[in-house]
């Protein structure tokens, strides 16, 4: 999944989760430097989360040849829902994963990784090889 289409699916997820209060892409909330990502306020008028988004296609897939043909498997599995007070990083997986995505294969959050640094994020993995960098701004 590329980026634009990611964003389109990230915001679909968000807006129909309870633990929202609004989702917009970045350029909406006023970022024009990233070209992909998004801006959640959490339910219950939490602290607004941005979000960029880069993409990485498969191994020894080209720019100009890669279509974004989804590929499906089993969906990377869910914990947790998405509660208001969860930090953003906690947040958007849990979200993503109740999403149940038949394209995403795994979910990775940069804090739960040994030896993280400050750096809060996410790497989505799809069923294709390609992968999204989710990263909290």
């Amino acid at each position: 999944m590329r980026p634009a289409r990611f964003t389109d699916f990230v915001i679909d997820v968000v807006k129909n989760t309870p633990a929202a209060d609004r989702v917009q892409t970045l350029a909406d909330a006023g970022d024009t430097k990233r070209p992909f990502g998004i801006a959640i306020t959490p339910a219950g008028g939490g602290r607004e989360a941005r979000w960029q988004f880069v993409g990485q296609l498969p191994e020894s897939a080209k720019h100009d040849t890669f279509t974004d043909e989804p590929v499906t498997g089993p969906p990377a599995p869910a914990g947790p829902a998405p509660q208001a007070d969860d930090e953003p990083e906690a947040w958007l997986a849990a979200a993503l994963a109740h999403a149940e995505c038949p394209e995403i294969a795994t979910l990775e959050r940069w804090s739960t990784r040994p030896g993280a640094g400050a750096q809060r994020g996410l790497t989505v993995t799809f069923h294709n090889g390609a992968r999204i960098f989710a990263r909290v701004l």
